[in-house]
């Protein structure tokens, strides 16, 4: 597919709420406005966003409606995903992929909206943006990096990690950067949650990792679990066909005390240290509050050395 790049957010464009996952309480609708509101925009509900069935949204039916009403509304410049947690990849085989290539726009959100955003990209050729969600308790670094590329088109943008959470790894291990095979690599963006990339290999919305600068992230999965997935990944696309690794922050992924068990970083260095490509551990994404947005399908480079991503074209135009 041709790479499309969605329009630029401008300073009071509307931005449509939308719930293709997880459940949502007023609590977090409320939050998802103020959030929208305090960056410069107007919300915009979905007509389904309360619905509840199981720990689901509503109905697929209902969340897929929501989504296909924000990408055909003329007035909806961006989609913002309220929450993760589960239930996006009943979306997929129903979307309507020629009304999203007719009317592109930014698509924000993370952890199962990872779903959405390796389906669209690969069925539409549209850049999203894997960043916060829209009930998000947003840090200034979190703020900026996300309004820089969704309003701010630059031929290259180079991204630092943050402060805070080299901070928090003086106490909490996991969000140490580490090098794990030292280098620079380039290839285009694409990854998400470890969970939802390895349940698509080898589906046709799977991420093409060939070439690529693949990011992944996971929250609360022991270390034998991610060394599954990893597994699993690697077994459908290898992960050596990659141009580079980055992992982001696995909060809450250590081994539980009733057994023996690799650490988390034991586990991810024996995939990444027999891949011979640059690979680093600990980078600011995931969920946490001081992540950097990622442009799903742009140009991209990792330095190892400098500790940076460095986008190598706008995201959107």
């Amino acid at each position: 597919m041709p790479l499309i790049k969605p329009r630029r957010l401008l300073p009071g464009d509307t931005v449509g709420l939308i719930a293709p996952a997880g459940h949502v309480s007023q609590e977090s609708i409320d939050k998802a406005i103020a959030n929208v509101e305090s960056l410069g925009f107007v919300a915009k509900l979905g007509n389904h966003l309360l619905e509840v069935r199981g720990n689901y949204a509503g109905l697929w039916q209902h969340r897929l409606q929501d989504l296909h009403a924000m990408f055909a509304d003329p007035a909806v410049k961006a989609i913002w995903a309220i929450r993760g947690g589960s239930g996006a990849m009943q979306l997929l085989p129903h979307i309507d992929y020629a009304l999203i290539r007719k009317h592109p726009k930014i698509l924000v959100g993370y952890s199962d909206i990872t779903a959405l955003h390796l389906a669209i990209h690969r069925h539409t050729g549209l850049v999203t943006f894997h960043g916060p969600v829209g009930m998000s308790t947003l840090s200034d670094y979190a703020a900026t990096h996300l309004l820089n590329v969704l309003t701010r088109p630059e031929a290259e943008y180079t991204i630092p990690m943050a402060l805070e959470n080299s901070r928090r790894a003086e106490t909490e291990p996991w969000y140490a950067m580490r090098t794990v095979v030292p280098g620079t690599a380039t290839g285009r963006l694409i990854g998400g949650n470890l969970c939802l990339v390895a349940a698509l290999a080898g589906t046709p919305y799977a991420a093409d990792t060939a070439g690529a600068l693949l990011f992944l992230e996971e929250v609360n999965e022991e270390p034998y679990r991610v060394d599954r997935m990893l597994m699993q990944l690697d077994m459908n696309h290898p992960l050596r066909n990659a141009a580079g690794v980055m992992l982001g922050i696995f909060e809450g992924c250590g081994p539980s005390d009733d057994g023996p068990s690799l650490t988390l970083d034991e586990t991810t260095d024996q995939h990444l240290q027999a891949l011979a490509i640059p690979a680093v551990t600990g980078y600011s994404f995931g969920h946490i509050r001081n992540q950097f947005t990622l442009p799903v399908g742009i140009r991209a480079r990792l330095d190892t050395q400098r500790q940076t991503v460095t986008l190598l074209e706008a995201a959107v135009s």
